[in-house]
Parts: C-alpha cells; sequence; structure tokens
C-alpha cells in the first residue's frame, strides 16, 4: 500500500483514504539497541512507517552495523528482515527508496554499536467521512465567492497630481 499522489488523498468521496505524512526519526546504539514503531489504537486509522535512508554517525567504529526489522508479512506472521549492513569505510549510508511496513515494526541494530540513524515518514492513513467533505465544500464555496468578488471589481485608475506653477 503506497500513497505518493497526493492529489488522490483530498480528491475523493466518502469511503476513499486521507493520508498524512510525518517526518520520522530514530537513532539505535548499544545503549539503545532498537525502537518499537505503534500506531495509535484508533480503529479508524492505519499507522506506517516509510523507511527512507539508514545512516552511520559520526562516532562509528570500524565495524560492521546490521539493522534488522521485524514487522507482520502477509500471512500475519512475524518475520524479522536485515535491511542494511553498514561499515564507516565503505558503506556508511543506504538507501531504501520507499520501504513501508504496517505497525507495529521493531527496528534493532543487530550487529555493532551505532550509532545508525534510521529516517523516513509515518504515515497515517484514515477513510475520509462525509462530515470532512461537507467542511471542505464550504470552504471552498467561500474561496470562490471571495474569488469572484475580486474577479468583478473594476480597475481604477490611478488619480494624477495636479501640477503647481
Amino acid at each position: 500500500m503506497s500513497f505518493t499522489d497526493e492529489e488522490s488523498l483530498d480528491a475523493g468521496l466518502a469511503g476513499q483514504t486521507k493520508l498524512e505524512s510525518y517526518l520520522f526519526s530514530c537513532e539505535l546504539s548499544s545503549k539503545v539497541p532498537f525502537y518499537c514503531f505503534q500506531g495509535d489504537d484508533d480503529d479508524d486509522m492505519e499507522h506506517f512507517v516509510e523507511l527512507r535512508t539508514v545512516c552511520l554517525g559520526e562516532d562509528a567504529q570500524e565495524e560492521c552495523n546490521v539493522v534488522e526489522v521485524t514487522a507482520m508479512n502477509h500471512q500475519g506472521k512475524t518475520t524479522s528482515v536485515p535491511i542494511a549492513n553498514l561499515h564507516i569505510n565503505c558503506l556508511p549510508m543506504v538507501s531504501l527508496g520507499e520501504f513501508e511496513l504496517k505497525a507495529p515494526v521493531t527496528i534493532r541494530l543487530k550487529s555493532g554499536s551505532g550509532p545508525v540513524t534510521i529516517s523516513g515518514l509515518h504515515l497515517i492513513a484514515s477513510e475520509i467521512e462525509e462530515s470532512d467533505l461537507e467542511e471542505e465544500d464550504d470552504e471552498s464555496e467561500e474561496d470562490d465567492d471571495m474569488d469572484e468578488e475580486d474577479d468583478h471589481s473594476p480597475v481604477k485608475p490611478a488619480k494624477k497630481k495636479k501640477k503647481q506653477q
């Protein structure tokens, strides 16, 4: 489930999906070796994390840092997959593209001492309700009325000052 077109978010009817995105980041190290991404328990929303980059910090040692994610697969079973094996001398950063996972997700520093920063987006998908559509329609009608008033007002020429002799 990938939401990349913003126009599909707001242009719909009731029952379609509205998507909000927020910046996501976490840092893993030997002191904090894992991060659990949880969504709210709200029934109307689904939470996703879209991982984009995994990057070693400037204090990283000359060692392999393996980052792994644990999430549900299509059968509803928990599975763990390594997503990056970073080394300060040859591969300090990796781009994951748009690696999207549904909450809950655990990101773990399987080996190495880090620090490793994982960044991406926190996506919240919810159904558009009829009340949301009515509010948007009211706002757009008000905007249209203002635009019409601006379009029909006559343009007045600037007043010329009389020269005093």
